[in-house]
């Protein structure tokens, strides 16, 4: 197994989709509940909710979402993370400028080189030194299966430009 089939699986065990000697289970829960059941995605959760979001990344989808860590939040600081709470219309912005419309896998994630987000604005997506970037961000781990579609893990909460 490669590095990053590694990180990938990784992943998939920390999230409980890989059941008994490694086969893989259907994903039953959807990308909210599997970032939730993660642990590692507490900020993301919150402002989900902040921006009135849960419901539609409970939908049927299907989504592809570049779910930045708590540990990517930590990075901005404090005061704009709070300041970036209380705005709805800017946070809306920002969390849906992680979300692409569609299921795409990390296989065809590697293939573009930008991809349009529900912010409106597209991300640039390339590939250095065999690690995924989204704009600024590395992709730390693919293909977290839910039932209404797929998370990326990055480190860097990623900002859409001012409009």
């Amino acid at each position: 197994m490669n590095k990053i089939q590694n990180v990938m699986l990784a992943a998939t065990v920390a999230l409980g989709t890989i059941g008994a000697h490694g086969t893989a289970l259907a994903a039953s829960k959807d990308i909210v509940d599997t970032a939730v059941a993660a642990g590692s995605f507490k900020t993301l959760a919150a402002a989900l909710q902040a921006a009135d979001l849960v419901d539609t990344l409970k939908g049927p989808g299907p989504f592809t979402v570049f779910a930045p860590t708590d540990e990517a939040f930590a990075k901005i600081p404090k005061a704009d993370l709070d300041a970036l709470l209380k705005d709805k219309t800017a946070l809306t912005a920002v969390l849906t400028y992680h979300v692409v419309a569609g299921k795409v896998m990390a296989a065809d994630v590697v293939k573009l080189t930008q991809a349009n987000t529900l912010e409106g604005s597209p991300v640039k997506i390339r590939v250095v030194g065999g690690k995924v970037m989204v704009n600024n961000a590395n992709v730390t781990a693919t293909d977290i299966a839910a039932s209404n579609g797929v998370i990326h893990v990055i480190d860097t909460v990623i900002m859409p430009a001012k409009k």
